[in-house]
């Protein structure tokens, strides 16, 4: 298949590599976290421009709860700021927020801030925008089996925390690890995945691209020969 092949509508990302970058400049790993949060503002836009319909982000894993405390609160708080700041300009782009995973252990005021961001954007339709927190693919399938009254995999779905997402087409993960890290288990078994060796603060507009490029390549067959 050639570089015109299907695009890819629905993308996933691991945005990994923010505590390396800091380390390697000599940084505090909260300044690298927070270059990581400016490469995901400019990488939403940079979806919007290149005609991506679904893009997931992991921003925080069920797992990421073992970091550091100090690391652990100082990410929520600029989570907090980011939902903040960043919802009138996304709402401006047309872009509707979602976000996917337990809200157990989240603080009541972060909750209100999801649910806020959530409410603001909830008839856009550019682009949506998943945003894994608290987020683990092992928790996302127990909890929706513990929901399910059985059935097929259809309605195995609707037990997800977000049943409208479309199954990525594409998965992207930087720093140039390769494996799943527990992410969308489920929604991922058929997506093609793309490594990048840059880490996530350096992962740019070409980047992207040129991850959506290989995926146009590429020939997917879905178990069939």
């Amino acid at each position: 298949m050639s570089a015109d092949g299907p695009a890819a509508k629905n993308v996933a990302i691991i945005m990994d590599g923010n505590a390396r970058w800091a380390t390697e400049r000599g940084l505090p790993v909260l300044d690298g976290h927070r270059e990581g949060a400016r490469t995901l503002k400019q990488t939403v836009r940079n979806a919007v421009r290149l005609d991506v319909q679904e893009l997931t982000v992991y921003a925080f894993s069920t797992e990421n709860w073992t970091r550091p405390r100090w690391e652990v609160e100082g990410l929520m708080a600029m989570f907090a700021e980011l939902i903040e700041s960043e919802t009138p300009e996304l709402d401006q782009e047309g872009v509707r927020m979602r976000f996917i995973g337990r809200r157990e252990g989240v603080s009541d005021e972060l909750q209100r801030r999801m649910e806020w961001a959530e409410g603001v954007t909830a008839d856009n339709d550019r682009m949506t925008l998943f945003v894994a927190f608290n987020y683990g693919g092992r928790a996302e399938i127990l909890d929706a089996a513990a929901r399910f009254e059985g059935g097929g995999e259809d309605d195995f779905q609707q037990c997800l925390y977000a049943p409208e997402m479309t199954d990525p087409d594409l998965l992207i993960r930087t720093s140039g690890e390769h494996r799943l890290s527990n992410y969308l288990l489920w929604q991922c078994a058929y997506s093609e995945l793309v490594f990048s060796d840059k880490l996530w603060p350096d992962f740019d507009k070409d980047d992207l691209a040129a991850a959506l490029e290989e995926f146009g390549m590429r020939e997917r067959r879905f178990g069939a020969r």
